[in-house]
C-alpha cells in the first residue's frame, strides 16, 4: 500500500463518520475543496462510488459500507499500535554514538551515564575517544562534545559541564633549582612540557588572561606529548612545567606532588557542550541522555 492510499482511506473514514465534508475538513485540518478532491481521487482509483452527496448530508454507498467494515478495525489497530509506541517512551531504547575527548568522557560523560543507564537497559551508548574536531554528520555520530568556544553555529549546543580553568604546575624538585614564574613572559626561562594538538597537529600555545589582557605563550622544553596523562607524569618527575586542566592536577596539588603557579593568569572559560545537528529529530533515548548530561550548576 502506498502512503497516499492510507491518507485517502483515513479521509474517507472521517467523512463517512461525520457525514459532512465541513465537519470532516475541520477535524482533519484541511479545506473542503482539498478533501473533496481526495475523495474523488480515491473513488477514481478504486473504480467505485463510495459516498453519496446531497445538499444536507453525506452517506456511504453500499461499496462504501463494505469498505468501512474492513477499514474501521484496521485503523483502530494502527491507532492502538501508535499508542503502545507512545507508552514505550517510559522505557526508551536505541543506540547512541558520541565522540568526545578523553577528559570530557571521564569528567562529564561517564559519571552521568553511570547513573542513568542501569535504569534503561535497552539504551546502548558508544563513546568514541577522539580529540579531533570530528565531523559528526559525515562520521555518523549522534552527537559530539566540544568546549563552548569551539561550537559551530548550525549545531544545537547543550551545556553539560561547569566552567574550566587551566593550571600551570611544576614539581617541588623542579622549583628547587628554578624560580617560580610570576608572569607568562617568565616562562621563556623555564623548561616546559609541550602538548601536541591532535586537532591541527601543532603545539598548544599556553593561553593566559589578566585584567582583560590576553596573551599566548609559545614554550620550549625537552618533551612533547599528545596525552595529558604523560605530561603530568613528566611534570611530577621534575622534567618541567606543565599547563593542563585544573581538575586534572587537583589530586597532585593537594598531595604536594605538584605546585601551582601563575594562578592569577588563568581565568575560567566555557566548559564542555554536547552538540548535534539542528535538523536532527531526537529520539526518546537521545533526549533522555541529553537531559541526564545537562549541566544545572552555576
Amino acid at each position: 500500500m502506498r502512503r497516499e492510499d492510507l491518507v485517502d482511506l483515513n479521509a474517507f473514514l472521517v467523512v463517512a463518520e461525520e457525514q459532512s465534508f465541513t465537519r470532516a475538513a475541520a477535524k482533519l485540518g484541511t479545506s473542503q475543496s482539498a478533501l473533496s478532491y481526495t475523495l474523488r481521487r480515491l473513488e477514481a482509483r478504486l473504480g467505485v462510488r463510495l459516498l453519496t452527496r446531497t445538499t444536507r448530508r453525506v452517506a456511504a454507498t453500499g461499496a462504501g459500507e463494505t469498505l468501512l467494515r474492513t477499514l474501521r478495525p484496521a485503523l483502530d489497530d494502527i491507532a492502538a499500535e501508535l499508542a503502545s509506541l507512545g507508552e514505550m517512551r517510559e522505557r526508551p531504547a536505541g543506540s547512541i554514538r558520541i565522540t568526545a575527548s578523553r577528559h570530557a568522557a571521564e569528567a562529564v560523560l561517564w559519571p552521568a551515564l553511570e547513573k542513568l543507564l542501569p535504569a534503561y537497559p535497552d539504551i546502548q551508548v558508544e563513546l568514541s575517544i577522539d580529540s579531533r574536531l570530528t565531523d559528526i554528520v559525515a562520521e555518523r555520530y549522534d552527537a559530539g562534545v566540544r568546549l563552548g568556544e569551539h561550537l559551530a553555529r548550525d549545531m544545537v549546543a547543550v551545556r553539560i559541564g561547569p566552567e574550566l580553568r587551566m593550571a600551570v604546575v611544576g614539581a617541588p624538585s623542579y622549583f628547587a633549582t628554578h624560580p617560580r614564574p610570576r608572569t607568562p613572559q617568565d616562562l621563556a626561562a623555564h623548561r616546559c612540557i609541550n602538548l601536541r594538538m591532535q586537532t591541527l597537529g601543532g603545539l598548544y600555545a599556553w593561553e593566559f588572561e589578566k585584567n582583560g589582557r590576553a596573551l599566548k605563550a609559545r614554550v620550549e622544553g625537552q618533551l612533547i606529548f599528545d596525552d595529558a596523562r604523560l605530561i603530568l607524569q613528566a611534570a611530577c618527575a621534575g622534567f618541567g612545567l606543565a599547563c593542563v586542566l585544573e581538575d586534572q592536577v587537583e589530586a597532585d596539588v593537594t598531595a604536594g606532588r605538584l605546585l601551582r603557579v601563575l594562578e592569577d593568569w588563568c581565568p575560567p572559560f566555557p566548559g564542555y557542550h554536547l552538540y548535534y545537528p539542528s535538523r536532527r529529530q531526537p529520539s526518546a533515548a537521545f533526549a533522555l541522555v541529553v537531559e541526564a548530561l545537562r549541566h544545572r550548576g552555576p
